[in-house]
C-alpha cells in the first residue's frame, strides 16, 4: 500500500515544525508492507493545497495522512471534522491572513475524515502514547489544507482515504515556555501506528470518544 505523508514547514517563528520532522523521520525508518513517502507543505493558504494536490499526483497513494503542529495537545490528535473556513489568527508564512473565508466557494460546510479515527486512537494508546479525537483542526492551514484533501477524495479521488493528525510541540520549542511536548521519535512512532492501523482497518470501532466540551 502506498502512504503519502505531509508535515508542514515552520511558522510561527519556530525554526522547526515537528510535523515535517516526524514525517521525515518515519518515511526513512520505513514500516514493511507500506511504501511511505514524505512531503513538506508551505505555510501558506491556497499553495499547501496546491502542493498535497501535486504529491498525490505524483505518488498515487492509497492512503493520505496529513499532519501538522498543535501548540498545547499534549498528545496526538486524530482529526475527525474539516470545516470549509479560513480564519487566521496569525498570518501564514506569506504575510496572508483570511478571515471567514470558504476554502472552496460553495463547497459543503464540513468533511468527516476517511479514516477509521477511534481505532487509530486507540492503537497509538495501546502502544503507551498518548492519543485522543479530536473534533476541531482549528481555522489556520492544519484545517485548510484536511478540508483541501477532504474535498478532493470526494470530488476526485473516491478510491484514497485520508485523515490529519495533530502533534505536540517537540521539546526543544518549550525550554521556555509551560507547554506540553512529545519527542519526534515517539510522534513518528505514533504517525506510524496511524498509518498501520488505518491501512488495515476500514471499519472504525464503535466506542465513546465525544468530547463533554
Amino acid at each position: 500500500m502506498r502512504v503519502l505523508i505531509t508535515g508542514f514547514e515552520p511558522f510561527g517563528g519556530d525554526g522547526v515544525n515537528p510535523s515535517w520532522a516526524a514525517a521525515q523521520q518515519l518515511a526513512a525508518a520505513g514500516i514493511e508492507g507500506l511504501d511511505i513517502t514524505a512531503v513538506r507543505l508551505s505555510c501558506v493558504y491556497g499553495r499547501a493545497i496546491e502542493e498535497l494536490r501535486a504529491a498525490v499526483a505524483e505518488t498515487g497513494p492509497d492512503l493520505v495522512l496529513c499532519t501538522g503542529q498543535a501548540g498545547g495537545r499534549s498528545g496526538l490528535s486524530v482529526e475527525r471534522v474539516a470545516v470549509n473556513v479560513d480564519d487566521a489568527r496569525i498570518p501564514d508564512n506569506a504575510g496572508n491572513q483570511p478571515v471567514d473565508e470558504p476554502i472552496v466557494p460553495d463547497g459543503p460546510v464540513a468533511y468527516l475524515a476517511s479514516l477509521p479515527v477511534k481505532a487509530c486512537v486507540a492503537a497509538v494508546r495501546e502502544a503507551g502514547l498518548p492519543a485522543s479525537v479530536s473534533g476541531t483542526a482549528g481555522n489556520f492551514l492544519c484545517n485548510h489544507v484536511f478540508y483541501g484533501l477532504a474535498h478532493l477524495i470526494a470530488t476526485e479521488r473516491p478510491a484514497l482515504r485520508g485523515g490529519f493528525v495533530h502533534v505536540p510541540y517537540a521539546p526543544e520549542q518549550v525550554v521556555d515556555r509551560a507547554e506540553p511536548s512529545m519527542s519526534v521519535a515517539d510522534i513518528a512512532r505514533g504517525l506510524g501506528i496511524i498509518a498501520e492501523t488505518a491501512a488495515r482497518t476500514t471499519t472504525d470501532l464503535r466506542v465513546p470518544e465525544g468530547a463533554t466540551h
